[in-house]
C-alpha cells in the first residue's frame, strides 16, 4: 500500500486548506487513518485520527478548527483545516493501519506512512 498526501500549501491566518491522503496498491482494507504533523523545532505529533467506522479524535490544539473525514469507497482520508494560524505551520503526514490480503490467502496487519505535505500559514 502506498499513501499519497496532497493539498498542502500556503494560507493566511484564519484561512483554510484541505489535505487529502489516498491509499493505493494491492488488495487491502484500511483501518485507522491518522494525520500527524511536525512543526519546526518540535517532535511529530498526532493531529487527528479516524477509525474505519468514522469515529474521530483530535489534538486539543486543533479541536473545533480541523475536521478529519474519510471516503472508504475511494480509500481516501481528508483533513479540513479552518481558522489556520501560524502555529499550524508544519509538515503534515498521514498514516494508515490496514489489512493486506495476498493471493495465497495470507492476511497481514501493516502500517504505512505517506510523504509529508508542507503547510505554511502566514500572519
Amino acid at each position: 500500500v502506498q499513501l499519497q498526501a496532497s493539498g498542502g500549501g500556503m494560507a493566511q491566518t484564519r484561512g483554510s486548506l484541505r489535505l487529502s491522503c489516498a491509499a493505493s496498491g494491492g488488495s487491502f482494507r484500511l483501518n485507522n487513518i491518522g494525520w500527524h504533523r511536525r512543526r519546526p523545532g518540535r517532535q511529530r505529533e498526532l493531529v487527528a485520527d479516524i477509525s474505519s467506522g468514522g469515529s474521530a479524535t483530535y489534538a486539543d490544539s486543533v479541536k473545533g478548527r480541523f475536521t478529519i473525514s474519510r471516503d472508504n469507497a475511494k480509500n481516501t482520508a481528508y483533513l479540513q483545516m479552518n481558522n489556520l494560524n501560524p502555529e499550524d505551520t508544519a509538515v503534515y503526514y498521514c498514516n494508515a493501519d490496514y489489512w493486506s490480503y495476498s493471493d495465497d490467502g495470507t492476511v497481514v496487519a501493516a502500517r504505512e506512512w505517506g510523504q509529508g505535505t508542507l503547510v505554511t500559514v502566514s500572519s
